[in-house]
């Protein structure tokens, strides 16, 4: 058990982590005149220097050479580097192209998307409660069509591809700095030969705007890496189950500044839709904090006996507050 103080400890980092998630939408537009595949490429590039820099101060460096000796793990850590570059590529574009509450709603139904590819791809079995949340999920996302006119592939691609890397992350099992080093890595040379081709043709912004704006794109790497020391440090004095909860701030967060700081239309059937999203989580956490409470009291109980592998199911019903397993909680390098 944790001391009072270090849960403490654990929730204010946890809020900060999910804060500094949820109000990001602020910092993409200061960037600006540089397009989103150039902030992307900077952001890949500064995030690699600023975690290896992480990573040599603290000397943990002893996973890369095990990830090295293991092409199929690799291999996988490549797949997520590829599914990053576009859940971060398609966030920077929404954000600075007027679309920061569709993105908003990416991460709401982002645990919907998660719990349908568990059945779909891990043959996994709902109860009665989270199919109907997938249902009502599935209704919202009709009705948004509707009052968008179309699709609303924003979120939509972001809830894929952030659902997609939690499931790639859950066989690679490495930390949230590590995989972050890990897939930036990956991504460093093309990143970097994309900034140089720019620099060629003349449309670098990097040197082009002032020390100013070379500051804040450089910067790009601790807006990526700082939330996600700051999760670290809530992932272990916390429980899971308020991991899930606080994870809502972000996607409220953007929501808000979406509204009324950058003053995006919100019609009613957009309200419609988004109220049916918030309906389907709410029976979501719901049925996922109830089911944990139900587990914990039958382990609790003098002279029960639990069968082999029952505390697995602790773990998942309490992840499931958020719609995602515990290993892709403890590695949420994927957030915007």
């Amino acid at each position: 058990m944790k001391s009072r103080g270090e849960r403490h400890i654990g929730l204010l980092n946890g809020f900060a982590a999910y804060g500094m998630w949820g109000l990001v939408p602020l910092f993409w537009p200061l960037l600006k005149p540089a397009g989103a595949a150039e902030i992307l490429a900077h952001r890949m590039v500064w995030s690699l220097v600023f975690v290896a820099v992480a990573l040599v101060v603290v000397r943990r460096w002893a996973w890369a050479g095990e990830l090295l000796r293991q092409p199929r793990r690799l291999a996988l850590v490549t797949v997520a580097a590829a599914v990053i570059t576009v859940n971060w590529g398609v966030y920077i574009w929404a954000v600075n192209s007027g679309h920061v509450v569709e993105a908003s709603l990416g991460y709401f139904i982002n645990p919907l998307v998660t719990i349908a590819m568990g059945v779909l791809l891990l043959k996994e079995r709902l109860r009665r409660v989270q199919w109907l949340a997938v249902g009502i999920g599935a209704a919202a996302v009709v009705v948004l069509t509707v009052g968008y006119g179309r699709p609303p592939w924003i979120s939509l691609t972001l809830a894929f591809s952030f659902a997609t890397y939690g499931l790639v992350k859950k066989k690679v099992n490495l930390g949230g700095v590590e995989s972050l080093a890990a897939e930036t890595a990956i991504q460093f040379l093309p990143a970097l030969a994309y900034l140089l081709w720019l620099s060629s043709r003349g449309d670098l912004s990097f040197a082009a705007e002032g020390p100013g704006h070379a500051a804040l794109l450089a910067s790009t790497g601790v807006v990526t890496a700082l939330p996600l020391v700051c999760f670290g440090a809530a992932a272990i004095r916390v429980p899971l189950s308020t991991l899930g909860l606080l994870q809502y701030l972000a996607p409220v967060f953007q929501f808000l500044l979406g509204i009324f700081y950058f003053h995006e239309a919100m019609p009613p059937e957009r309200w419609a839709g988004f109220a049916l999203v918030w309906l389907a989580l709410t029976l979501l956490t719901w049925d996922a904090l109830r089911t944990a409470r139900t587990h914990r009291r039958e382990i609790g109980r003098p002279g029960t006996t639990m069968p082999t592998g029952t505390v697995g199911p602790v773990r998942k019903a309490e992840s499931l507050a958020s719609g995602a397993e515990p290993e892709p909680l403890d590695s949420p390098a994927a957030r915007p």
